[in-house]
């Protein structure tokens, strides 16, 4: 059964297992200090056009995501984020576990909006009281957001400078980031994103590799003694090689964008699918995750074809579900998914 319920179901792109096994019996040192991980990491800078910043790998988002926060934030901070935002819906509380709040905030179509942010701080400082409260210390998002959505260069800039304004960083999660670059409907580059932001990462684990994330420190603002923050929360890879050869293949040849475009090549062919026969979305969207409102009989019924995501209940009788593709998405599986509705359509009519 072909699937099509996340970008991280298979494992790596052939290129990475193939440089894994050749460099597999090669002596390198550990925790990242390897020549393959020096490589890697000159090949991000000169990606991003940032040749002073500083790179990290870690192994996956999660641990980018608390790694960051916990170690820029004062023990009185909390990050801002919008409500749908990952740290504050999908990591099991891992940002409150290391002693930070996630001050959430209403977004629109999944982003935070650069007025929403400095509404929010300038009534913090306002508040007579608010020694007594949880301080803004970082704001947290993420490219492509939580349902698919981007931001434009022009809220990033509007973001960025609400940031500096009140000299706190800007956190950009790339998890997806690759499909966000290669969206037809940005204006976004990855130069503007090491630009504008203070830190981000891009992700591997859902963009071609095994596993792995990395993050990006834009302005020599890595924390002192990073490795040693990661080392003692747990997060330290020893072989820290794998991390290394997989971001220096990604980064050979363009092959990250390459395969990331891909993926946004094939979610226009599933979207034209489900438009085609109907289908309503429960959001317009321009990257590799599309949002479709089922009947909860259609869903049922299509679930012993395909495999998808469940996204969220519309009514009693409809449910959103997502349908993912990814830098693995072929044109058979395209072809899986279209034999499929084809025998569910006399059911529509």
């Amino acid at each position: 059964m072909v699937s099509f319920s996340s970008d991280y179901t298979q494992g790596a792109h052939e290129n990475i297992i193939k440089r894994l096994t050749e460099t597999n019996m090669e002596f390198l040192a550990g925790y990242g200090e390897d020549t393959y991980c020096a490589s890697a990491k000159e090949k991000i800078k000169a990606a991003c056009e940032a040749p002073e910043a500083d790179v990290y790998f870690l192994v996956g988002g999660t641990q980018a995501n608390q790694m960051v926060i916990s170690s820029l934030l004062r023990s009185y901070e909390g990050v801002i984020s919008v409500v749908s935002g990952h740290v504050n819906t999908h990591e099991a509380g891992a940002i409150e576990h290391a002693g930070h709040k996630v001050l959430a905030l209403e977004g629109v179509d999944g982003k935070l909006m650069p007025e929403t942010v400095r509404k929010y701080i300038t009534d913090f400082y306002a508040d007579a009281n608010h020694e007594a409260a949880v301080f803004p210390g970082m704001v947290y998002i993420s490219h492509p957001t939580e349902y698919g959505t981007l931001y434009t260069k022009s809220e990033l800039e509007g973001l960025s400078a609400v940031c500096r304004e009140f000299g706190i960083p800007l956190f950009l999660d790339g998890a997806r980031l690759g499909y966000g670059l290669m969206s037809r409907g940005t204006d976004v580059t990855l130069p503007d994103i090491a630009r504008l932001c203070d830190v981000f990462y891009i992700g591997g684990t859902k963009v071609g590799a095994l596993c792995g994330e990395a993050l990006v420190f834009t302005s020599k603002n890595m924390p002192a003694h990073f490795s040693a923050v990661v080392k003692q929360k747990g997060a330290l890879l020893a072989k820290g090689r794998l991390l290394g050869v997989q971001f220096d293949t990604l980064f050979t040849d363009g092959l990250y964008f390459e395969i990331s475009r891909n993926a946004i090549e094939k979610s226009d062919k599933i979207r034209k699918l489900f438009r085609d026969r109907g289908y309503k979305f429960l959001i317009e969207t321009v990257t590799n995750q599309i949002f479709i409102v089922l009947e909860n009989s259609t869903m049922q019924e299509l679930a012993k074809y395909v495999t998808f995501g469940f996204w969220e209940n519309v009514d009693k009788d409809h449910t959103a579900v997502r349908f993912a593709s990814s830098w693995a998405t072929t044109d058979a599986d395209i072809a899986e998914l279209e034999a499929a509705l084809e025998l569910l359509s006399p059911q529509r009519k």
